[in-house]
């Protein structure tokens, strides 16, 4: 992309140094736009559309983006924005509805002209298309999603580009320090959209790139300390990218005042046990416990096979296993004259927003880093990871020396395999989907297919049989369902066009390797309607 646009003006001398505050107006993208704000190395993070703007001017950010949204700023309960933010010297950014509430609290126009766009649209640019546009391709495809439109910009500013039936699809003030435009920058489908809201947070705004995976790491290892001081903490290790980094993270910033405990419930994938204990503990030199607990967890399961009675089950085990490695850790710290005092968890910033936390955001739902611990909680929490989305995480623990296997690993449910059989859960099943999951992993690997997917459940229809015929004889065996998904987020998901020789070697080794199984198939289902996992 190209730099910063010849024409454009002096950047702002606001000096805000919050964040850039995402203000959510109940659009689908307000994390997206988050994540793409802090892309290019600026904080960032999503508030409320109801935040008084006192209460912004109060956190003294360095920019406002005003998200989309489903309303129409002719609705009579449709959310506004105070005028006075833009009184205020602090850069503000429309997009979509944000942007027509902008408009509408300028005094521009809004209309319902009756002619809607959605989806792919072809932007074209006005003039030299201001400081946003300048220098990009004169018509170019943007993703569009509205009904109302802007017929007319506030006064003073510039209209810098339409499309055919949007006369009005972005208009920029910089010496204000305001733009905006009507489409979605920052999605995919507008290949232009990044570099045009880089163009407004640097140049218009003025704002500094500090927030970079080096800067992070810094800053939470120096705020862990302070938190933490010289007493312990413990940390339950799942194998998993989020409580590995965690983990890593605290390490870092404590050493042997943290304890990391591991509970192998029997329900992990191929490898994955002896991988924390060899990889992990050999990348960080953090001191683990490991719980065997497989007998534990099997026995409670046995008889099973609704899947949310399976999940509430692990997770009461989990919790229970847990809080005795901890009593003995606690044992062993009393010992020694100390105590254990903190909990590491790997909430992320998602988890934080969706379960109502952060700047007051609404509750989506509760997740269980954030909602599910028990009121007499005798911890204090160290969650380093609070103010990061996955892919930040992923960045940090490359940046910690954490080996690729872990910080790349797949998401996998925290209940494992228990909720990939379809059917009561047995140690010979797990066994069986256990060798029919690796087969499909070491394939996707092979194909070096990894990065290209989100991640490929392999669900074992435990209750199912069906005839076939293997070594010309007749069989009884059962099927399993590769799962291949590609997302940003899993709030959506699409399912992967994986190559159809990969698809081929895939169930020739599985119903070759594991005799359980004569049948194949991929599930082709999209996120709606479908969910990720089957159960």
């Amino acid at each position: 992309m190209s730099g910063t646009p010849s024409s454009s003006r002096a950047p702002q001398t606001h000096t805000g140094e919050g964040p850039v505050l995402v203000v959510d107006y109940g659009a689908q993208y307000a994390q997206l736009i988050a994540r793409r704000v802090r892309e290019t190395q600026i904080y960032s993070e999503v508030v409320p559309h109801d935040t008084p703007v006192d209460e912004i001017v109060r956190r003294d950010p360095a920019a406002v983006v005003l998200s989309g949204g489903p309303a129409s700023v002719y609705a009579e309960d449709a959310p506004r924005v105070d005028g006075r933010l833009f009184d205020t010297g602090i850069p503000v950014f429309g997009i979509c509805y944000g942007f027509q509430a902008m408009t509408s609290a300028l005094g521009g126009t809004v209309e319902h002209t009756g002619v809607s766009e959605y989806g792919r649209t072809d932007l074209s640019i006005t003039g030299q298309g201001g400081a946003l546009h300048e220098d990009l391709p004169g018509h170019h495809p943007v993703w569009m999603s509205h009904g109302d439109s802007v017929s007319k910009a506030p006064e003073g500013f510039t209209v810098t580009a339409g499309s055919r039936d949007t006369p009005v699809a972005a208009f920029e003030a910089p010496e204000r320090g305001l733009a905006g435009v009507q489409y979605h920058p920052e999605v995919a489908h507008s290949p232009h959209g990044q570099e045009v809201l880089r163009r407004f947070l640097h140049d218009i705004a003025g704002i500094r790139p500090r927030w970079t995976t080096s800067s992070i790491v810094e800053d939470t290892v120096a705020a862990i300390r302070e938190q933490v001081g010289d007493r312990r903490a413990i940390c339950a290790l799942s194998g998993g990218v989020d409580s590995a980094v965690a983990a890593a993270l605290v390490q870092r910033a404590i050493g042997d005042q943290l304890t990391c405990v591991f509970v192998d419930h029997g329900l992990l994938r191929a490898g994955e046990r002896a991988q924390v204990e060899r990889d992990f503990v050999a990348a960080t030199g953090v001191r683990l416990v490991v719980v065997d607990a497989v007998d534990r967890f099997l026995g409670e399961l046995a008889g099973v096979a609704d899947p949310e009675e399976k999940r509430k089950i692990v997770g009461r085990e989990f919790i229970r296993t847990f809080e005795q490695a901890a009593r003995d850790s606690q044992a062993e710290a009393g010992e020694a004259g100390e105590q254990v005092d903190f909990l590491v968890q790997g909430t992320l910033y998602p988890d934080v927003v969706e379960s109502g936390g952060g700047s007051g955001a609404s509750t989506i739902k509760s997740h269980h880093n954030v909602g599910g611990l028990p009121e007499d909680l005798q911890f204090g929490l160290v969650e380093p990871l609070r103010a990061l989305f996955k892919d930040e995480v992923r960045r940090v623990g490359l940046e910690l020396g954490l080996p690729e296997t872990i910080v790349h690993r797949q998401p996998f449910p925290g209940p494992g395999l228990a909720i990939r059989i379809i059917g009561e859960v047995t140690a010979q099943r797990l066994e069986t989907l256990r060798a029919a999951d690796s087969i499909a992993r070491e394939e996707l690997t092979a194909a070096g297919l990894d990065r290209d997917i989100w991640q490929c459940p392999v669900v074992l229809l435990a209750d199912v049989q069906s005839v076939g015929v293997q070594g010309d004889g007749r069989t009884y065996g059962h099927p399993v369902v590769l799962r291949p998904v590609s997302s940003e987020d899993a709030m959506t998901a699409d399912w992967t066009r994986l190559p159809y020789e990969v698809l081929e070697r895939v169930s020739t080794r599985i119903t070759n390797e594991v005799p359980e199984i004569n049948r194949v198939t991929v599930d082709v289902t999209s996120k709606p309607p479908g969910t990720i996992e089957w159960e």
